[in-house]
Order: structure tokens, then sequence, then C-alpha cells
């Protein structure tokens, strides 16, 4: 019985010093963050860091001339429809924008189960990897320096705000920061113009998947096209465009500069070679089956630079 009772002790000792430590812990890391309270203060923070890039690297390329270096605020309304679903798919989320917000005590327990690698089940763990792509897009870095920051990120942004946001943010190579920026980089279209069979294949060049090097630079096209057709199988399989649209994009050729209709020929380019987008560890792509999930990088590609 008096073990017992010491052990009943120990337990709520314990439980005392965690709920002390705890908020202590995040009120000094987030002490130590920049400021990040509303939409406001991130938009200001990636502008100042986007622009800052595209000038010291675009200024003087022959084939940059008249682009803005200016960094608009995203707007959710102005993506293409397809492509948020192709990002949603690919994340794992079919019905991201069919189930509520998580908030609360469920996800506080994500923030917390996530700093140890935990992964609790739900759509939760999109929005969490949003979250964490976006502090990390501001330069945040460290495991719990970036579990702050999102959760910070996340109290003030509503689901349609993270998906825009990222998409405005994602780093492919240096210079080319954003969707509407890698389009142009292997099209030479606006991201409106691209059609479903060419943003299946944008999203091989997205972070969860990490090819815009094997894009860039004409490596792989039947592969490419093999991977394209497994991203739209797995589009039609969860109802998010109507099969016979499917089938149709799946008949195209492989688009993009680097794949005219009479072969794969690269581009010319000067430079090195593209980095993998999102820091992630380049390699040859491989054919993806129906059932294989997407790797979902590690949000770190300001350390990887």
């Amino acid at each position: 019985m008096k073990s017992l009772r010491s052990l009943l002790w120990l337990l709520l000792f314990f439980s005392g010093l965690t709920g002390v430590v705890f908020p202590c812990l995040y009120l000094y890391t987030a002490s130590q963050l920049p400021q990040l309270e509303s939409e406001y203060d991130l938009e200001k923070l990636l502008r100042l860091s986007i622009e800052g890039e595209r000038r010291s690297v675009r200024a003087g390329r022959a084939d940059d001339l008249g682009r803005s270096y200016d960094w608009p605020k995203p707007e959710f309304a102005r993506l293409p429809h397809d492509l948020i679903a192709l990002y949603i798919s690919e994340m794992g989320c079919p019905n991201f924008f069919r189930t509520p917000r998580e908030d609360g005590l469920s996800w506080a327990w994500r923030e917390f189960a996530g700093m140890f690698g935990a992964d609790p089940p739900g759509d939760g763990s999109c929005e969490r990897y949003l979250a964490l792509r976006l502090a990390s897009a501001i330069g945040i870095q460290g495991d719990l320096q970036l579990a702050v920051a999102s959760n910070k990120i996340h109290a003030f942004m509503q689901k349609d705000e993270l998906v825009a946001y990222d998409f405005g943010s994602m780093w492919f190579e240096q210079g080319v920061i954003g969707v509407e920026d890698a389009a142009w980089e292997l099209y030479r279209k606006k991201l409106s113009d691209l059609t479903l069979a060419e943003l299946a294949e944008f999203t091989l060049a997205l972070p969860i998947h990490g090819y815009y090097g094997e894009l860039k630079t004409c490596k792989n096209a039947s592969i490419i096209k093999k991977n394209r057709n497994v991203i739209l199988d797995r589009l039609g399989a969860q109802g998010l465009v109507a099969p016979a649209t499917i089938a149709t994009a799946q008949q195209a050729r492989v688009g993009g500069l680097g794949f005219p209709s009479a072969g794969c020929v690269a581009r010319a380019r000067t430079g090195p070679e593209p980095r993998p987008a999102g820091g992630r560890q380049k390699v040859a792509m491989t054919e993806m089956s129906s059932n294989q999930a997407p790797l979902m990088c590690e949000p770190s590609w300001k350390s990887a630079q």
C-alpha cells in the first residue's frame, strides 16, 4: 500500500511538472520567433523573403526580362480547381474540404504527438503538413520551433488559406518560388492555362513528389507519362474528376518545354541542374503504383539551399 501511494505521488508530481514545463517552454519558444499573430504577419514575412530572392537570382536573366518580382497575396479562388484536387488527392486527404477544420484538443494532441514522430489519423495531418511547410518557408528551423510556429499559423488560417499560401510559397529552385513561377519555367504558360494532363505532370514537380528537376531537364519521359496516369487514376478513383475527363487526359502526350511532340529534347539552360523541390534527396524517377503513397517530404527546403 505504501509503495502504491508513493507511485501515485510520483505520477501527480510529474503530471504537475509537465503542466508547468510545457507551457513555459512553448511561451519561451514563441517569444524567440518572428511575429506570427495574423495572416498579415505571415504574408509580410513571405513577401520579404520571396521578392528578395527573386531580385537577387533573376535580375539580368534574358528569359526573365519583363517578369515582375512582386509576390501577390495568394488567393485560393484563382487556383485551378483541378490542381487543388490533384494536390489534396496526392497528400492523402481527398476529403480535405469536406471535413471540419481540426481544432481544440484534437489539434493540440496532433501537435504534441507530431513532436514525437506520431501521426494520428484524420485530415488534420494534412493541415499540420501545410502549416509546417509555411513555417519552414519563412525560415523557421528546429523541431520545437517548427511545431510552435505551425501551431500559431494554424490558429489564424483556414484550410483554403493554408493550401493557397503553400502553393504561393513552394520553392522549386533558386528564384523559382510558387506554382505560377514553376508553371512558367516548365511550360511557358500561365498556371490557369495548363490542361488537366499538364497539371497531373506538374503535380510530380510539387514537393510531395519532388521531381521538378526531372521535368525541367527532360528525363524519363515515358516514366513521367506512366506516373502522370497513375496520379490521374487515383484522382478518378476518389471521385474528384469525371472518369471521361480522366480518360481524355491520359491519352495526351507528355507536355512541357522539355517534351515537344517530336520527342524529348531538353531546352537549353545555363547554370546548375535544378535542385529537387522541397529539399528532397535527388533520386531518379521510378514508376509509381496506384496504391503507392507519395513521399511527404520534410519541410526543410530553406536549410537545403
